[in-house]
C-alpha cells in the first residue's frame, strides 16, 4: 500500500516531516551520549584502581620487596579499595553541614555505645560525639596482627566486619566479631588518669606506658574503625570536667579493672590483717594456758591454795556454830 502513496508537495507538511526527523536524530544522539557517559562512569573507578595498582607495582619493584610482601600488599590494596570503593568516608562527610555529620555518625557508629564503660555514661552524648568524630576507617587482611603481646597499646579498634582472635598470656583464646572492640584498656587507662586530676584544673596526662598482655590476630579480612591514643588523650583532656563528676567517677570505678584490682587488694590486705590478729590472739591464749598448767610454781602451790581455802571455810563454819 505504501507504493500506491504519492509524495506530498505541500510546504508545511514537508517542513513538519523534516522537524520530526531532526528531533528524532537529536533524541537518538542524546540517548547515545547518556549511555556513553554511564559506561564511562562505571569504568572510571576501575581505571583509577588500575592506575593505583600500577603505581603500587612500580613502587614495590623499585623497593625490591620479596614476593611474600608483594602478595600481602596486593591483597591489602584490593580489599581496601573494595571496602571503600575508592571514596574515603571522611571526604564525603566533610562537605556536609555539621549537624548532619553528627546525625550520620551517630547512626553509623552505634558500636561505640556497646563499649561497657561508655554505655553507662548517661548524659555524655557530647563526649561520645567527640570520640565518633575522631574515628578512622581502616582495613586489615587475614593474618594481620592488631596487637602483639609485650608491645605498647597504641589504638583502640572497633570491628565492623570480620573476625578476630585474642590470645592471652595463659593461652586462653577469645573470639571477637562485629560490634566488639579490642584495645579498650587504653580508653580505661586515660579515663582513670583523667579522673585522678583535681576538679577545675587542666592537668596534662603523662604519656602512657600500657603494655598489651595479649595478641590479637585477624582470622578473616577485617573492616574496622580505629581510635588513636593521641585522639583519646585529646578527648579526655577536653572533657575532664565531665569525667570528674561523681556519677561518671562511679561508672569508671565500677567498670575499670584498675579500681577493681585496687578494691580486691585492699579487701585481701584487710582479711590477712584480721587473720594475723586472730592468730596472734589464739597463740597468746594458748601460751597462757600452757604456762598456767605446766608451770612448776603453779603445780606446787595449787594444793596449798586448796588447803588454805578449806581451812578458811572450816573456821567460818565454827564461828557460825559458836555464835548460835
Amino acid at each position: 500500500m505504501a507504493g500506491n502513496q504519492a509524495p506530498s508537495y505541500f510546504v508545511w507538511e514537508v517542513l513538519f516531516t523534516m522537524c520530526i526527523m531532526a528531533l528524532g536524530l537529536l533524541l537518538l544522539a542524546l540517548l547515545i551520549g547518556n549511555i556513553q557517559g554511564f559506561f564511562q562512569s562505571l569504568g572510571m573507578r576501575r581505571l583509577e584502581m588500575i592506575c593505583r595498582g600500577r603505581d603500587v607495582e612500580q613502587w614495590m619493584r623499585g623497593r625490591r620487596l620479596p614476593e611474600d610482601l608483594k602478595r600481602r600488599v596486593r591483597v591489602a590494596e584490593w580489599y581496601s579499595w573494595h571496602a571503600t570503593m575508592g571514596v574515603p568516608e571522611s571526604m564525603v562527610l566533610k562537605n556536609l553541614p555539621e549537624d548532619l555529620q553528627t546525625d550520620i555518625r551517630r547512626h553509623l557508629y552505634k558500636f561505640v555505645n556497646k563499649v561497657p564503660i561508655l554505655s553507662l555514661m548517661d548524659g555524655g552524648e557530647p563526649f561520645l560525639d567527640a570520640i565518633r568524630e575522631r574515628l578512622i576507617q581502616t582495613t586489615y587482611i587475614k593474618g594481620s596482627r592488631i596487637l602483639s603481646q609485650g608491645d605498647l597499646v597504641q589504638k583502640m579498634v572497633f570491628i565492623m566486619r570480620g573476625k578476630l582472635e585474642s590470645v592471652g598470656e595463659d593461652g586462653s583464646s577469645v573470639m571477637l566479631s562485629e560490634g566488639d572492640a579490642c584495645g579498650e584498656e587504653l580508653l580505661r587507662w586515660y579515663l582513670e588518669q583523667s579522673s585522678e586530676s583535681k576538679e577545675g584544673k587542666q592537668v596534662k596526662i603523662q604519656e602512657h606506658d600500657l603494655i598489651s598482655d595479649r595478641t590479637v590476630r585477624c582470622l578473616t579480612n577485617l573492616e574496622a574503625f580505629s581510635l588513636d591514643a593521641k585522639d583519646i588523650e585529646e578527648v579526655t583532656t577536653r572533657f575532664s570536667r565531665f569525667l570528674q563528676s561523681p556519677r561518671v567517677q562511679q561508672v569508671i570505678r565500677y567498670e575499670s579493672p584498675y579500681w577493681r584490682f585496687l578494691a580486691a587488694k585492699r579487701i585481701q590486705d584487710a582479711w590477712r590483717n584480721m587473720k594475723k590478729c586472730l592468730s596472734q590472739a589464739n597463740t597468746t591464749q594458748n601460751d597462757y594456758q600452757t604456762l598456767r598448767h605446766e608451770s612448776p610454781y603453779g603445780k606446787s602451790h595449787r594444793p596449798n591454795r586448796i588447803q588454805i581455802a578449806w581451812r578458811n571455810r572450816k573456821k567460818s563454819l565454827r564461828r557460825a556454830n559458836a555464835t548460835q
